[in-house]
């Protein structure tokens, strides 16, 4: 996909993010004079050829008052992964969840999960339910505590040339 002229401008303008305003997508649309429908078409567009891989929030965890952020690691039995990953995904305290090849035989986990907590007790606590829900298929975890932000970026448009 060649991006247009339009297209550019509503890659810039998203480069800051979204607005904070109850309709996003709509004040985007009104800042470059199109129909918002339009909007939403040119970036699926973009989306279902590869220019954008997603659209997705990245909030800074520290400044919600998430200052213990642990990656949890999990060796999981392997017929049990697919479903438990889901379940573990889709806790509302979890923002990662996907499975990794294993390293053997340093490194046993298949199963990844970033927590965030108030605290790394309260971290531990989430740890401890995710433990509870991974029942028998569970064989082993640990959990890595983040140390410092790493860089996030939104949407950007690369040089070509």
């Amino acid at each position: 996909m060649t991006l247009n002229a339009t297209d550019r401008r509503i890659v810039q303008i998203l480069q800051g993010g979204l607005p904070l305003v109850p309709a996003p997508y709509a004040r985007v649309a009104s800042d470059l004079v199109i129909p918002e429908g339009e909007l939403l078409a040119r970036l699926q567009a973009m989306k279902d050829c590869g220019v954008i891989r997603r659209i997705a929030a990245a909030p800074n965890h520290y400044k919600l008052g998430m200052i213990a952020n642990g990656m949890t690691v999990w060796d999981v039995d392997d017929a049990s992964l697919t479903t438990l990953g889901v379940q573990i995904g889709s806790l509302a305290y979890v923002t990662h969840c996907y499975e990794r090849p294993r390293a053997l035989p340093d490194w046993p986990y298949n199963l990844f999960a970033m927590v965030h907590g108030t605290s790394r007790e309260a971290v531990a606590e989430k740890r401890a339910e995710i433990t509870e829900i991974l029942g028998e298929a569970l064989k082993s975890c640990d959990i890595l505590y983040s140390t410092r932000i790493l860089k996030k970026t939104g949407l950007r448009l690369k040089n070509r040339g």
